[in-house]
């Protein structure tokens, strides 16, 4: 256990050193923020929708916002490109479970992420717009959730990047990601906006654990702890593939050319 909270340690500090690039994704997040708000504002303004009216559609968009930074929604691709690689085969002599090894990791990504890239968009979308903040009791929930949706995020990522070891480049999956994800997962506009139908199948899956989950609970949408629970198995069923998966590949490593 010492080994992972020091690679989380070290996750954290090495997302330190990127300043720059943490700013501009800051900046980046914010103006898209905006825009978005927006939108929201134009849709809900005149009567509440499925439940936002204009200060919860505030808080749905800043949010996610920075829920999107917080969990990586996109751009994991380092498992898969140390598998193309072959740097890979040094991971797995390793003294550790490569799985549990890139999650501490990404922790440590993320407990940085919530001080630069979370937090601020949320500030910055209170202080213009009317928001919605949650109730004093739901804080240490969307805690929770907020730390689920990063477990699930991860699951997937996991997944799609071991499937390198089958596919040798993944960029063809990891493109149609980033195409669905923002849809599915509740970050594009809310799942309750949805058909009754498309809201079924997409609570069937694990996207909305990703974005819309902790959103709800910011807002007060739905019980809390039903929504916990969707996360909650989310989260052991991904880790749990994930774990079943890395098992297989290493019984096919192949160095890409070699």
């Amino acid at each position: 256990m010492r080994a992972y909270a020091l690679l989380a340690l070290a996750g954290f500090r090495r997302y330190s050193t990127y300043r720059q690039a943490m700013f501009a994704g800051l900046a980046a997040n914010t103006t898209f923020g905006l825009l978005r708000t927006a939108v929201m504002v134009a849709v809900v303004g005149a009567a509440p929708k499925a439940g936002y009216d204009v200060p919860t559609a505030v808080a749905y968009v800043w949010v996610g916002q920075g829920l999107m930074a917080f969990v990586q929604l996109w751009g994991d691709t380092a498992l898969a490109e140390r598998v193309r690689s072959g740097d890979v085969v040094v991971d797995l002599h390793r003294p550790w479970h490569l799985q549990a090894a890139l999650f501490a990791a990404d922790v440590g990504r993320a407990g940085y992420s919530a001080l630069v890239r979370f937090a601020p968009p949320v500030v910055a979308g209170a202080l213009v717009f009317p928001f919605r903040w949650p109730e004093p009791a739901a804080w240490p929930v969307f805690a929770l959730s907020a730390l689920l949706a990063l477990t699930v995020c991860f699951g997937v990522r996991f997944l799609l990047n071991a499937g390198t070891f089958w596919l040798l480049d993944n960029q063809g999956v990891m493109s149609l990601w980033s195409v669905m994800s923002s849809v599915l997962c509740g970050l594009a506009l809310p799942l309750a906006f949805f058909p009754d139908w498309a809201r079924t199948v997409l609570w069937a899956t694990p996207f909305p654990a990703i974005v819309q989950g902790p959103i709800d609970v910011w807002i007060g949408h739905g019980p809390q702890w039903t929504t916990l629970a969707h996360q909650v198995f989310w989260a052991v069923v991904l880790l749990a593939a994930g774990h079943w998966v890395l098992g297989r590949a290493v019984r096919k490593v192949v160095v890409q050319g070699g």
